[in-house]
């Protein structure tokens, strides 16, 4: 590790430890003046994203991921309003008994201390993850994509005047170099950083995954389906596909692919037809491209690499199924674990769907488009895990925290 991140990375965990002397209501504080001075520094912020966004290419995914509006930052400054008012997840006793012996234990909620967070072109994680961080006790290093860099910079420089005048440690908040290097010697830190999260394409996941000395909690690629069975809802369909796809084609919870039920087919003209107005290309099976040629324009034929793709994109595949064991199948097959949803009248399917499906996130007759930390009413979120181990899901204040045991008594000695 070169001295200059050692020098950074030393100051973060400084940071952290003086974290655990102030309260739930200073930090509180210092959340609702940076989402003041986000409000108040609206045009400087947008003025750095411009910066970032005239050098990528409209046409990539990655554009509108990239992209602040005026009303994407008044709702980052919302979403650290609401972190302010949630619970601290500090302090917390999880378990507490006595021993025989009279010994009392007790098992305590704590911060992780030090929490490295590597993501792609997305600057609204910058902000965050410092509120959930500060929220949780813990400093954060922050790794953004050299495509955010302005964007990143701004919003480092807007927090950390806040905390500087709030006599809060600058350094709970850090931006690293963009550069790949950076990100080698970040992920083994050990001893200066605790836990890294990286946030974006199953690329960089696996990236972090492979080289990480310290440990990591992946957030997942978005590979999401929708289940329509042969007991669905046309109009609730039309609707849940059309928002699951459109809502914001860039982001994890996209949907990627519908499966339909062979019994269905004539029905899936009119499941398609909302997104066309959107530009949403589809690619068919043979089944489904037979029942929709000639009735859904921008209609191709599937391959393979249709199949457990994550678009990310106007772009989804259909697959016909023969019932739920086969709908079953094709998920476990192709499914990223993250967030799968089944439209079905039948209360019977609704229940083995989500009994039986393994990911993060199961919707009965409800799009993907809701896994997200703020609309689970977490405030924020930090990103969609889709690991079995401490965090699944939405990752909020509880999973930035880890536990401690403290026992106390009065002179008991162990005799064995």
């Amino acid at each position: 590790m070169n001295n200059e991140l050692k020098t950074l990375l030393e100051k973060s965990r400084e940071a952290s430890r003086r974290l655990n002397l102030v309260d739930d209501g200073q930090i509180n504080a210092v959340l609702n003046a940076v989402a003041d001075a986000i409000d108040n520094n609206i045009d400087d912020l947008l003025l750095a994203n411009v910066a970032d966004l005239n050098a990528m290419d409209k046409a990539d995914p990655k554009y509108d991921r990239l992209r602040l509006t005026e009303e994407r930052l008044h709702g980052i400054a919302d979403d650290m309003r609401k972190v302010a008012t949630l619970e601290s997840p500090l302090g917390v006793t999880l378990r507490e008994w006595t021993q025989p012996n009279g010994m009392h234990i007790r098992k305590v909620s704590v911060p992780f201390g030090v929490i490295g967070v590597i993501y792609e072109a997305r600057p609204n994680v910058t902000f965050d993850v410092f509120s959930l961080c500060l929220k949780s006790g813990n400093a954060c290093v922050l790794k953004g994509g050299s495509d955010a860099i302005h964007s990143n910079q701004a919003a480092i420089a807007l927090i950390r005047r806040v905390l500087a005048e709030h006599n809060f440690p600058e350094d709970c908040a850090t931006l690293l170099d963009a550069d790949h290097e950076t990100t080698r010697q970040m992920l083994q830190a050990v001893g200066y950083i605790d836990l890294v999260i990286p946030r974006g394409s199953s690329r960089l996941i696996k990236m972090v995954r492979d080289n990480a000395l310290v440990p990591v909690i992946e957030t997942g690629a978005g590979v999401c389906h929708c289940y329509f069975h042969s007991s669905g809802d046309l109009e609730k369909g039309r609707a849940i596909v059309f928002n699951a796809k459109t809502r914001r084609v860039s982001v994890c919870n996209a949907l990627d692919c519908l499966l339909i039920d062979r019994s269905r087919l004539s029905d899936l003209p009119d499941l398609l037809a909302p997104m066309l107005e959107r530009g949403v290309e589809v690619f068919a099976d043979s089944q489904a491209y037979e029942a929709a040629k000639g009735k859904y324009q921008l209609l191709e034929r599937a391959n393979d690499g249709d199949l457990g793709h994550e678009y990310l994109d106007y772009k989804m595949c259909v697959v016909t199924v023969d019932g739920m064991d086969a709908a079953l199948k094709h998920i476990a097959t192709y499914s990223s674990k993250h967030s799968e949803s089944i439209v079905a009248e039948s209360p019977e399917a609704c229940e083995r769907f989500a009994r039986e499906v393994d990911a993060a996130c199961v919707y009965t007759n409800l799009p993907t488009s809701f896994t997200d930390g703020g609309q689970f009413g977490f405030g924020a979120e930090i990103g969609i895990s889709t690991q079995k181990l401490h965090a699944r899901g939405p990752m909020a204040l509880p999973e930035l925290t880890t536990y401690k045991y403290i026992i106390s008594g009065n002179g008991q000695i162990r005799n064995s």
